[in-house]
């Protein structure tokens, strides 16, 4: 593609160059879905030029329009189409399908924005807030806990510490101390010191990332703007100026999660040495340094614990602030005491031998218990949230984010148990020479048979459902393409797509028993650890025969499930890696799940929208401020997401000269039920009486996109009704060839959208905009 500044168009620093004002231009901003497209292909050009932008995202125009501005309106016909392609932010190279062992991370910080609408009270805000940031840090304890488990427990106290285990892996021989004649690194706390840098280069690594990836992605100033008269703000943060601009919360929870994952290497480095230094019989000098280490080890552990609850995110303003004293010195505290720690646990100590487990068994009960206490809580708040302005369609009755929050624990639990089975199996493959992982790790392995027969009846009730929807479609298809209909099998076909779509909306259902079971089967696991100490076949063995066998079953089984799921989750990604259809699979679920900023979780992959939405901000507002002309907003599946976003980040004047298309939109059926605090009734309703005017087209055949929904007294009528789908039944003289069944895809293809492009374009002339309650020719409200 060539550079459009070799066409004269480009834009400097104050925006596009020397465009005449009041130039009669229209303009329609294309924004393409999930998955992403090309320019081309959006623009329906083989010559393609950008306008701005870089290779991530950028603006492009036909080749023949790279200057429409400078010739006169009656040269063409239409608006100007330029397209903002966003999809290298999300799916480019290879490198980010490992962002899969980041889902945890991504979903508890999905947790956050799922909060309930709100009346009165900042107070329960504020709480529900904290508590998923809590949560978020649990994980990252968690996932070093389960880092340290492997390469401190398993693989430097148990493994190397026994002879039949180290004679597998002779790569241990150094670290063993029958192997190596009790060489200097076999002393237990040398072998651990060494073992730490495991755990210690997987929190670097993550803060790496997130450092990385913030200033790639999430650095992009937001465009400042002074208030103008009558601004009352909508109903909906996504207005406010700092909304996709939070650097110092994200610095500050970067910080305290890299301090947390320091200090839980630290912990398990130092306490196996000091719970030796304790015994009758050791130095009283050692003892008493391992009392203070450990005392200012928790000490540096409740002020990172202080950092995440003491501040939350900052929207009324674009917070550039950075607290330079707490970000470099939590991190560095944490690193000095791991230093400390190592140092420590080196210290010669004679008659020191490894047996049985490291004395960390109870860290990973604490956490499963602390994640079930926060997630019970956060539901309490939520559901007060949702009674101060209860909204029926709002996932779950408001609570989604307790659910998800369930989720994300889950799988953060499963992924550390399942590499911890996993690497036990693997160096203990007769099963009998080394104690293995935590009897927690077990039972939570145990559980997933039982989970996954809950998960399959749900999913026979909704092949249930979708039977009985698609026989009740079938009647509607008929009557809908009535003089059409005479073929069976067309007809079940049509019904049997708008029924699997009609399931999206069960999703709420099945998350509400999924996260219940999940509760319910993780409690049972973590008492069953806590008051037996032994693996559920051995808590079982003087039980009836059918227990014990089905006890038995569930935990030979459970390990399998889980170490065959770790292994389909990592070969997804290597697979991924090398092949570009699996990246955009991939680059799709992070479309959906990283659209918001990172919040709860600083580890989480990073947030397009800090990114696409102040470009999409900056290209409308400069444009129209250059030109005087006004300006449809095109947006398709997640693009209408980051067009409404966009558009409520615009100061009012230039939003009144814009206005709305979106088609495939999950707005409302997706974002309005599962983020009601940001994209509810009255922040939709609050968008449609702001831009110039609005329209919604959608299909009965797509899972994802749907109406708005707004009720007739927030103006027009945004929705059309639903669009026919597939265009024609059978042959006609206007397609001869079968009609395919669209779905979610190419709605530029059906007339509707022309339509409707023509009617809101009517509208975007320039002067004055036209009443909103004007009647089109033909009929109708205008939009």
């Amino acid at each position: 593609m060539e550079s459009a500044q070799q066409h004269g168009t480009a834009e400097g620093d104050g925006g596009p160059a020397t465009r005449p004002a009041e130039s009669g231009t229209a303009l329609e901003l294309l924004v393409h879905g999930v998955g992403g497209t090309t320019p081309e292909q959006m623009l329906g050009d083989p010559r393609t030029v950008r306008i701005t932008g870089d290779d991530v995202a950028a603006v492009f125009r036909r080749a023949d329009d790279a200057d429409a501005e400078r010739r006169p309106a009656g040269d063409r016909e239409g608006p100007v189409p330029e397209a903002y392609v966003w999809c290298n932010l999300t799916s480019g190279n290879g490198s980010r399908a490992l962002w899969l062992l980041l889902l945890p991370f991504m979903v508890v910080n999905l947790a956050h924005w799922m909060r309930p609408a709100a009346r009165g009270s900042r107070r329960p805000v504020r709480l529900y807030g904290l508590l998923v940031r809590l949560t978020g840090l649990s994980l990252t304890v968690l996932l070093v806990a389960a880092a340290c488990e492997v390469a401190l427990d398993l693989t430097a106290w148990q493994c190397a510490g026994t002879r039949a285990c180290a004679d597998r892996h002779s790569w241990l021989g150094f670290l063993s101390p029958g192997i190596s004649d009790g060489g200097w690194w076999s002393a237990p706390g040398r072998r651990l010191a060494l073992a730490a840098l495991i755990p210690t280069a997987l929190t670097a690594l993550l803060w790496f990332l997130s450092r990385r990836t913030w200033s790639a992605y999430e650095s992009q100033q937001p465009m400042t703007q002074d208030p103008e008269p009558g601004d009352v703000g909508a109903p909906t943060a996504l207005s406010r100026p700092g909304f996709w601009y939070g650097r110092r919360l994200g610095a500050r929870l970067r910080a305290a999660h890299t301090a947390a994952g320091l200090l839980t290497v630290a912990a398990a480095v130092g306490s196996a040495a000091a719970r030796y230094d304790r015994e009758p019989g050791s130095p009283a000098a050692l003892a008493v340094l391992g009392a203070l280490l450990e005392a200012a080890l928790a000490a540096a552990a409740g002020a990172a614990v202080w950092v995440v609850c003491r501040r939350g995110r900052s929207e009324r303003r674009a917070d550039g602030a950075l607290d330079r004293h707490l970000v470099r010195g939590l991190p560095l505290a944490a690193l000095v005491l791991l230093a400390l720690s190592v140092l420590y646990a080196g210290w010669e100590r004679p008659g020191w031998e490894s047996s049985g487990r490291l004395p960390g068994d109870a860290t990973f009960g604490a956490l499963a218990l602390a994640q079930g206490l926060l997630v019970i809580v956060l539901a309490g708040v939520a559901h007060a949230l949702h009674r101060t302005d209860p909204d029926r369609r709002s996932a779950m009755r408001g609570l989604a984010g307790p659910a998800v929050a369930m989720l994300a624990c889950a799988l953060g639990g499963v992924m550390s148990g399942g590499v911890s089975q996993r690497v036990a199996d693997w160096l203990d493959g007769t099963g009998t020479s080394v104690p293995g992982p935590p009897v927690l790790l077990t039972w939570q392995a145990s559980v997933i048979p039982p989970l996954l027969v809950v998960l399959l009846v749900m999913c026979g009730w909704l092949a249930r459902r979708a039977w009985r929807i698609a026989r009740a479609e079938r009647a509607a298809v008929e009557r809908e393409y009535a003089g059409e209909t005479g073929d069976p099998g067309r007809t079940r076909r049509i019904a049997s797509v708008r029924a699997m779509a009609a399931l999206t909306d069960r999703g709420p259902r099945i998350l509400a028993v999924t996260s219940a079971a999940t509760l319910l089967l993780g409690a049972g696991a973590l008492v069953g650890a806590l008051t037996t100490d032994r693996t559920p076949g051995e808590a079982t063995r003087d039980s009836y025969a059918v227990v014990h066998g089905a006890a038995e079953t569930a935990q030979a089984l459970g390990s399998w499930l889980i170490g065959l799921g770790f292994i389909l989750f990592v070969t997804w990604g290597r697979r991924a890696y090398r092949d570009a259809s699996a990246r955009r699979t991939i680059g799709i679920l992070w479309d959906v799940g990283t659209f918001w900023p990172r919040a709860a979780h600083p580890f989480a992959p990073p947030c397009y929208a800090e990114r696409a939405v102040p470009d999409l901000t900056w290209r409308i507002a400069t444009w129209t401020r250059s030109t005087g002309g006004r300006l449809v907003l095109s947006g398709h599946s997640q693009g209408s997401v980051l067009a409404a976003a966009a558009a409520w980040q615009l100061p009012p004047s230039v939003r009144r000269r814009v206005a709305l298309l979106t088609y495939g939109s999950p707005l409302e059926r997706l974002y309005g039920r599962w983020f009601p605090a940001h994209f509810g009734p009255d922040a939709l309703g609050a968008l449609h009486r702001e831009v110039d005017c609005w329209r919604n087209l959608h299909r009965r055949t797509d899972p994802i996109g749907g109406p708005v929904r707004l009720p007739g007294d927030r103006g027009p009528d945004v929705d059309r009704p639903a669009l026919r789908d597939p265009l024609a039944y059978g042959r006609t003289e206007a397609h001869p060839l079968p009609a395919p069944i669209l779905g979610h895809s190419d709605y530029q293809a059906d007339p509707a959208f022309a339509e409707e492009r023509r009617r809101l374009l009517a509208r975007l002339r320039p002067g004055v905009p036209a009443p909103r309650h004007t009647e089109e020719p033909g009929g109708g409200p205008a939009a």
